[in-house]
């Protein structure tokens, strides 16, 4: 028991890492440049390394199951990141971000009740405090007002987000990286088709490479990490554990960036990784 959870501790501290990151670089990078084309060159990138990884270590057969639910959860990650990404163009940050975060937390948290049960006591805690670390990781301390397109989009993408948790919780645990290929080959098209139809393709300077090859890279290696411990644990601890991400990207913007935080953001911080202990208990 006690290796099983420490493998999945191990799992979700990768997960946070990775992609806390990714979202870094990604920060870093479209200061310079387009979201939505910085996005795609990662993602395009990104297809080199898992290729690499996959012939050197693969030796499973592809599922239909694992192929099938890796690109439904593919194609809700894209979904729910286009959302965002629009919600937040018309929104503000510090609101939409927390409530897309909740909203990816809920319907994982209902639906394992009705599969495996209630979490523990300390578990339902770790989300308690989870839920708040991340409001407390966005939110700038003003009044708390929401409008009517903030709070749309900021569901709409926590529930295509969910749905990509939940697509990779009913694949049959063979074979990691043929979820993750079959969730980049259903995302990449998605996204292009967007790019293309929106006109927002601008090529990346030879400049921004080194950027958009570590979001590559971050990115794949949190996806790799987020579905092993999704196989290991229950589809609510999982969630919850992979929504606190920012708080590593907000640690690298304060290290290397020496951007000021408040308080509140050191709080939330410091609520991360008491939750990380409570849920794998």
């Amino acid at each position: 028991m006690f290796e099983h959870n420490l493998l999945a501790t191990l799992f979700m501290l990768g997960t946070i890492i990775s992609w806390g990151s990714s979202d870094f670089c990604g920060g870093l990078a479209t200061r310079r440049h387009n979201v939505y084309s910085i996005l795609l060159s990662a993602q395009l990138i990104s297809l080199i390394p898992l290729s690499i990884v996959f012939f050197l270590l693969e030796s499973v057969a592809p599922n239909m199951t694992d192929l099938w639910f890796g690109g439904i959860a593919g194609l809700c990650s894209t979904v729910g990141l286009l959302l965002l990404y629009v919600g937040l163009a018309k929104g503000r940050m510090a609101i939409v971000s927390p409530i897309t975060a909740m909203t990816m937390n809920i319907i994982p948290i209902f639906i394992s009740i009705l599969a495996d049960g209630i979490a523990t006591s300390t578990q339902i805690i770790g989300f308690t405090i989870a839920f708040i670390a991340v409001w407390l990781l966005f939110h700038n301390g003003s009044r708390f007002i929401v409008t009517t397109v903030e709070l749309r989009f900021a569901i709409l993408s926590g529930i295509a987000m969910s749905g990509s948790c939940i697509a990779i919780d009913q694949s049959s645990g063979e074979s990691i990286l043929w979820i993750i290929i079959a969730a980049r080959l259903a995302s990449i098209p998605i996204l292009s088709l967007y790019i293309i139809h929106q006109r927002q393709w601008q090529r990346p300077t030879t400049t921004l490479f080194p950027l958009i090859i570590l979001i590559g890279v971050f990115d794949i290696a949190g996806s790799y990490f987020f579905t092993a411990t999704m196989l290991v644990g229950r589809l609510d601890v999982t969630t919850v554990a992979s929504s606190l991400y920012p708080a590593i990207t907000i640690l690298l913007a304060w290290l290397f960036l020496k951007e000021r935080l408040k308080l509140q953001q050191w709080i939330g911080i410091l609520g991360v990784f008491i939750t990380i202990v409570m849920i794998t208990l």
